[in-house]
């Protein structure tokens, strides 16, 4: 038997479709951004009529203002349920492998508007101290990025 409660919550859930990346440049750096306290990766919400792979990027580049990108394969999808203004979302998140150089977009530019406060390439050596102020999801796709090799072929 299903729990009642449960059902009656997410049934009153709106459900947001976003998308975002793992951004890695050619020193194999991962880029972070830091907002609401915490380290995140860049990702958004689909614009109706978008494909989510085109959501993706965009996102990502008005985030950070990295002009060029190349995006690669789906990671995976990861879900959050949130509060805000009184009503339940659940956020469905689809993740894909980035590349960019950082000789093709020198000057990254955090999205001030959207709460962004920094932006830094992040080596592997130096993830842990970033993961240790960051959410849950996101440590699930950075797992996923590194069972998928740590690079876009």
């Amino acid at each position: 038997m299903q729990d009642e409660s449960h059902e009656n919550i997410s049934a009153m859930e709106k459900i947001i479709q976003a998308a975002g990346g793992v951004v890695v440049n050619e020193k194999m750096q991962v880029l972070f951004i830091y907002r609401r306290k915490k380290w995140d990766l860049p990702k958004g919400k689909l614009d109706p009529g978008e494909e989510i792979k085109t959501c993706a990027a965009r996102e990502v580049m008005e985030e950070t203002g990295i002009k060029k990108l190349t995006i690669g394969k789906l990671l995976l999808v990861t879900t959050h349920s949130y509060e805000e203004n009184g009503m339940r979302f659940q956020k469905e998140t689809h993740w894909f492998e980035m590349k960019a150089s950082t000789i093709d977009n020198p000057i990254l530019t955090p999205q001030l508007e959207e709460d962004i406060e920094k932006i830094e390439w992040v080596s592997v050596e130096r993830m842990e101290e970033y993961l240790a102020e960051t959410y849950t999801n996101i440590k699930m796709v950075l797992n996923a990025w590194n069972r998928a090799g740590n690079y876009i072929r």
